[in-house]
């Protein structure tokens, strides 16, 4: 099974990536872990990518999807995958179906968890304040899941259309919302 996981900060999206793809037996391919994997081995890509970072700016999508494409070919991914961070922009979506095509595949389902967004910013700030984040204020908050929310929408319209989204309450406890995934992987 190809998956993509989608939804916003503080939705547990990476804590569900990798309890679904144990469960289902395949890899979690997060593009966070491809950039610190290939800039700490110094990979070409990755050198390319710290360059971007250390500037501050963002990394631009020929270097994002470079390093996917690398990842999805690897022997493990043949039998499916689930990406957690990626597709981000329509562009990304496009060279993902090409590199899928290219091998014959495509993306089986997109999963896009769904949350409460006053128990988010809750959880954001709690979680901030643990990790002595002073910068995330609720205000900052709001406005990282208004900036999601408006870069997500055509993705997840693009999905829809082809009939691949599944939205899933992302609220509850961690085994609540992986059985309610598996669930809605099952119908």
């Amino acid at each position: 099974m190809r998956l993509v996981i989608m939804g916003p900060p503080g939705a547990g999206k990476g804590t569900q990536a990798t309890v679904v793809a144990t469960t289902l037996g395949v890899p979690h391919v997060s593009t966070g872990d491809l950039f610190r994997a290939n800039v700490g081995e110094g990979t070409p890509l990755g050198l390319e990518a710290k360059r971007y970072m250390d500037a501050g700016e963002y990394v631009p999508d020929s270097v994002t999807n470079g390093m996917v494409r690398d990842r999805i070919t690897q022997p493990d991914c043949h039998p499916g995958f689930l990406l957690d961070g990626y597709p981000r922009t329509l562009e990304q979506v496009n060279e993902l179906d090409m590199m899928l095509a290219a091998a014959s595949q495509s993306i089986d389902r997109v999963v896009e968890l769904t949350v409460d967004t006053d128990e988010v910013v809750e959880r954001l700030l709690k979680r901030a304040q643990e990790q002595g984040r002073a910068d995330d204020t609720a205000d900052v908050i709001r406005r990282r899941l208004e900036v999601y929310a408006e870069q997500t929408a055509p993705l997840t319209a693009v999905y829809a259309g082809r009939d691949l989204l599944v939205r899933v309450d992302g609220m509850g406890e961690v085994t609540e919302v992986t059985r309610r995934i598996l669930s809605a992987l099952a119908d």
